[in-house]
């Protein structure tokens, strides 16, 4: 199962990758499949390395407050074991 954790856009460059930030993470994705659509500040949900979709600041605020929540419950084990499970994911993509 894949969860998409709202990521905030931080920059934009001229080959439409941006820099997002996912509670602390950044990583680079691929724009190619939201158009023009997606600015910097902006919140996306994304998939193997693209950005799939825009979500509204208000509900990504609130998603990343739930995440914080269940993450602050997890014991070290169980967090090292699903970054261990993400890095081995066969669909995570790279840009």
């Amino acid at each position: 199962m894949c969860l998409s954790i709202p990521s905030k856009v931080v920059d934009i460059d001229a080959e439409n990758v941006a820099t997002v930030d996912t509670m602390g993470i950044r990583r680079h994705v691929s724009l190619d499949l939201m158009g023009n659509e997606v600015k910097v500040g902006d919140y996306v949900l994304i998939h193997v390395g693209f950005a799939m979709s825009k979500i509204d600041e208000e509900d990504a605020l609130e998603s990343l407050k739930v995440y914080r929540e269940i993450v602050e419950r997890m014991e070290e084990d169980e967090k090292r074991a699903l970054i261990e499970r993400d890095d081995a994911c066969p669909n995570r993509g790279s840009v």
